[in-house]
């Protein structure tokens, strides 16, 4: 897979050494990263690729379905592997709150790639970064560093975990208002650390639509069907805008996303969570110092968080 395969539909690109594999299909946009023997790493690209090509179709088939809230689902739940990664993501919550699988839909399909790219048992470690919302493989004694950018417009490292093999989380995801989707709240960012990327995603939507000060003078919010028609959220009012907030509103906005953190992370949902608004950071579960200042080195970023192996 040298070079790129396919101009129309499902498109694979490798970096002129083989190391890094980049698959982009519609709105999927996958950065690969695998480590291990060369062959290993060129028949992990391999599955990966295979496994891909067929993902956005089989998404679409689904995606009336992906658009409604579990409980309107009954006997017509998502059928498709990736579509029950987001349905099973997204249902410890759809009790209490209005969610969609679609919360999930990112760290759902890199959940799904990082599976084939594990497949072969021989690769060391390896992340699939699907725009910010990433899955981890890590054998024993293998580790990777997860980089924070607190202000999505000023891609700055703000900081890092270091997450190991023997730690619970393979995924990590970031939601807010400045990204792809629409957000309820007004947090900048949410990052999330968690068993997988699916949940890690659902948990990152949520924690970041609480995220909020209802009824502020200072918040534009429009329908979200006004913004793009076939939104999941349809009628639902969504952060179009956030004027200045006095440090107070910043920080009372802040502890509403931090109480519905930790109410997860008490349930089990989560592992970690960073909270970040108006350039103040609020962390739930990661050690002290965690989101101080950053490290010199490059990390990958994409949105919030991005990943990096030692190589």
């Amino acid at each position: 897979m040298s070079g790129a395969a396919r101009r129309d539909g499902p498109i694979a690109a490798t970096t002129p050494d083989g190391s890094r594999l980049h698959l982009q299909h519609g709105p999927i946009d996958l950065v690969i990263e695998a480590f291990g023997e060369p062959a290993a790493v060129a028949a992990g690209y391999r599955r990966a690729w295979d496994r891909f090509q067929p993902l956005l179709d089989e998404l679409v088939a689904e995606l009336p379905a992906l658009r409604r809230p579990l409980p309107e689902q009954r006997a017509a739940e998502p059928t498709g592997p990736v579509a029950r990664r987001m349905a099973d993501a997204v249902r410890p919550f759809s009790a209490d709150i209005f969610i969609t699988p679609m919360a999930a839909v990112a760290g759902a399909v890199a959940d799904e790639i990082c599976a084939a790219l594990a497949a072969g048992g021989e690769l060391r470690r390896a992340y699939v970064n699907d725009g910010g919302d990433i899955a981890l493989l890590l054998q024993p004694g293998e580790r990777l560093d997860v980089g924070l950018v607190a202000v999505p417009r000023r891609p700055v490292l703000a900081g890092k975990t270091t997450i190991v093999a023997s730690d619970p989380v393979r995924g990590v995801a970031t939601s807010g208002r400045h990204g792809r989707s629409f957000s309820l709240g007004i947090a900048d960012a949410v990052t999330v650390l968690a068993a997988d990327a699916a949940r890690a995603d659902a948990a990152a939507t949520v924690i970041a639509n609480a995220v909020d000060l209802p009824g502020h003078p200072a918040i534009r919010r429009v329908p979200a069907a006004e913004l793009e028609p076939d939104s999941d959220l349809g009628g639902r009012e969504v952060t179009a805008e956030v004027g200045p907030l006095g440090p107070d509103e910043v920080d009372r906005a802040l502890a509403h996303g931090v109480a519905q953190a930790e109410r997860m992370r008490s349930r089990g949902l989560i592992v970690a969570a960073v909270l970040c608004l108006d350039e103040r950071i609020r962390t739930v579960g990661l050690p002290d110092g965690s989101a101080g200042r950053g490290p010199s080195e490059p990390v990958l970023a994409s949105g919030g968080f991005g990943s990096r192996a030692p190589r």
